[in-house]
């Protein structure tokens, strides 16, 4: 078996990011005019940040709505995130396995960086801006052993990258969903994450 590298995701699977970030979508409204329903733009948390603004922005608009989304994201989104409940122990529980903790997330690194650092979440690699299957490249490159999400999406980033998925129902995808897109595991929730990462372990060393 490979040395433990248990890769994350980074929104509503270690972090509940939602009302931060829907401060800084009111903040876009206020500054460009162009109405956002925030509370439903975090309650579909998952795809990439371009796939919600399209939603309410013109095409010709995309851009240039998310290079300002993501300048007012410092002040609105970072201090309102907190720790979803068993975060900090999931992350405890890989290092104090010998393993590595990675974020793969759909977020823009630097921006993620500064959840990570204001937290103090221990991560050891953090790859941003990919997607589902894009996902699986970073998993890859890092030898990651298994990957913890909350989105369909994830489950597909785990599949393609060929390491058990496991699935936490803390964000927009039930359980039934999460086991369709090929989930190896649900959890409700991360507080069962350490016990099931080291059953996990013990039943992949009998094989």
């Amino acid at each position: 078996m490979l040395p433990l590298t248990v890769g994350f995701d980074l929104d509503m699977t270690l972090v509940d990011s939602r009302p931060g970030i829907a401060a800084t979508y009111r903040a876009l409204t206020a500054l460009t005019g162009v109405p956002v329903d925030a509370d439903l733009a975090v309650s579909r948390l998952g795809p990439p940040l371009r796939t919600e603004i399209a939603y309410w922005f013109p095409p010709e608009q995309v851009e240039e709505a998310v290079r300002l989304y993501r300048e007012l994201y410092p002040a609105y989104a970072i201090t309102p995130t907190v720790p979803l409940p068993g975060a900090r122990e999931a992350v405890d529980a890989v290092h104090a396995l010998g393993g590595r903790v990675l974020v793969v997330t759909s977020k823009l690194g630097r921006l993620a960086r500064l959840h990570l650092d204001h937290l103090g979440l221990a991560v050891d690699e953090l790859a941003g801006d990919l997607f589902a299957e894009e996902k699986a490249t970073a998993l890859r490159a890092q030898d990651a052993t298994h990957y913890v999400g909350d989105h369909v999406a994830d489950m597909v980033a785990a599949r393609a990258a060929g390491v058990p998925g496991i699935g936490v129902a803390t964000g927009p995808c039930d359980t039934d969903e999460l086991q369709a897109a090929g989930a190896d595991l649900v959890l409700a929730d991360l507080t069962g994450f350490p016990e099931a990462l080291r059953n996990m372990i013990r039943l992949a060393l009998r094989e």
